[in-house]
């Protein structure tokens, strides 16, 4: 457990108390943001980029600085992420890769709208709409789908929604008239000033699309930067050194390879200016949430769905198992908690919703699988084994005791990488082909083969190929075997 000491944004979450006032329900606001590396925050290390409220948020909470996303089985890493936070599930347990969430499949607002709480949403839902509604009870401000189009003019002209309680949503979307943060925390805004005389809890989903890309036409507000001033990460490549499967995916080819330090620089300007300005929109919304007087009843989340390359490995984008892009923030903060803290056990972003049902009292669906990280906030120091990773059919990976395993195959070429965590953060020297390590390569083969093979990941990597009950079978093909909502 490391104490952090920085200098936090002050809100009434920073008045301490031993524990929650347990007569009345906690309120829960959740920040999700979209694309940020957990080590691209001011507070968490990165001195280049400015962040004071997501600063102040990590100085009030407690950080559990080895979150993971699951994966994902195709190139939007956001959408089984998001709908893996929403339903408490693993990459290999939601519907088309989080495009679709069944009836079954018990959302964390549907469950707490069903205990008394009014839901509220605003932002990005990346999964159909009829889940959206029977999730929330209200919203404002609502994006359906992965990003803002760059010839629609991206943030700058966001396609946006009223709420429809009917989950249809068959009136045209409307064009937002500021940027988009901006537009999201407008709507989180007005619902948190609303809710000065309303007696019943809230959970209130705040789902930003920055600073996923275009990062062009920066507001007025974020902070700029100079691209010739910042300088690149340690682990920086011109290209990546080997084919790691998805080389060409829209990310990887927003510049050209091999990568120059001009090029890098110029996109972690924008990257940062995206942080800036969506911090900037957060300290909007905590500000509001201070003023209506319920802060010190207020269970705050802050995470990302996954993570960013920006250079690092010699790539650009998410579609990877490198922790710049997995491996994600996660801070819980509240009045009757500790502040300015971390945890360093390992876990999935999947074990918020559990997290959030316990520390409000309620009892999480039966369809989740997420394990509660209530425990390791009250000091323990394990809470998962290892952890399993998945990316599309041509990468696996493993997590465990400060190590990580990662196996490709494309077009029949296997590729091993074995990365002490511990003392190799940015992941630079790879152990696989050491005979030192040959027995740490071996045990984790087999402990990914039992994991696939519990998650029922018919991925065969020797063949690039996924099996299913009729033979050896494309791997686009077998993901229909994961359409059926009757899946566990």
């Amino acid at each position: 457990m490391k104490k952090i000491l920085i200098p936090v944004f002050t809100l009434v979450l920073s008045t301490a108390c031993l524990a929650h006032p347990k007569k009345k329900m906690p309120n829960i606001l959740f920040i999700l943001v979209d694309d940020m590396q957990r080590t691209c925050i001011h507070a968490n290390g990165c001195d280049q980029v400015v962040s004071p409220n997501i600063d102040g948020i990590v100085g009030n909470g407690i950080s559990f600085t080895r979150t993971y996303t699951n994966g994902s089985l195709g190139g939007a890493l956001s959408m089984p992420s998001r709908a893996m936070i929403m339903t408490g599930r693993g990459v290999f347990q939601v519907i088309k890769d989080g495009q679709v969430i069944p009836e079954q499949h018990v959302t964390l607002p549907e469950e707490l709208r069903k205990n008394g709480y009014t839901t509220f949403a605003t932002g990005k839902w990346h999964s159909d709409t009829r889940s959206f509604s029977r999730s929330f009870s209200c919203g404002e401000n609502i994006f359906f789908g992965g990003m803002h189009p760059y010839n629609t003019n991206g943030h700058v002209a966001p396609r946006l929604h009223h709420y429809d309680p009917t989950g249809e949503f068959a009136e045209k979307a409307f064009v937002g008239d500021k940027f988009s943060s901006e537009m999201f925390a407008d709507a989180a805004v007005a619902f948190l000033k609303g809710r000065k005389k309303e007696k019943s809890p809230f959970f209130a989903y705040v789902a930003f699309t920055s600073p996923h890309d275009p990062r062009k036409d920066h507001p007025a507000y974020a902070h700029p930067y100079r691209a010739d001033t910042l300088d690149l990460p340690v682990n920086f490549l011109p290209r990546h050194p080997f084919d790691m499967g998805d080389m060409y995916v829209r990310d990887e080819v927003l510049t050209p390879v091999p990568r120059t330090k001009a090029e890098t620089q110029e996109e972690l300007a924008g990257y940062y200016g995206m942080i800036s300005e969506v911090d900037t929109q957060i300290g909007r919304i905590l500000q509001a949430l201070n003023e209506s007087g319920q802060a010190g009843n207020t269970i705050l989340v802050f995470a990302s769905d996954n993570g960013l390359a920006v250079g690092q490995h010699g790539l650009l984008g998410k579609q990877n198992l490198y922790d710049h892009s997995v491996r994600v923030p996660l801070v819980i903060a509240a009045p009757w908690l500790e502040k300015g803290t971390e945890r360093e056990a390992t876990c999935y972003l999947s074990d918020v919703y559990p997290t959030l049902c316990e520390l409000a009292g309620v009892v999480p669906a039966p369809s989740v699988t997420g394990k509660s990280l209530v425990p390791v906030i009250r000091g323990a120091k394990k809470h998962r084994d290892h952890l399993f990773l998945a990316y599309n059919s041509i990468q696996r990976g493993l997590v465990k005791d400060g190590w990580k395993y990662i196996v490709y195959n494309v077009n029949g070429t296997r590729t091993e990488q074995l990365f002490d965590l511990s003392n190799d953060p940015w992941e630079m020297v790879n152990l696989a082909q050491l005979p030192a390590y040959a027995w740490k390569v071996e045990a984790y083969k087999r402990l990914l083969k039992e994991d696939m093979e519990k998650n029922h990941d018919f991925c065969n990597l020797d063949a690039f190929y996924w099996w299913g009950n009729g033979g050896m079978i494309p791997w686009k093909d077998a993901l229909q075997l994961y359409t059926n909502p009757d899946i566990e």
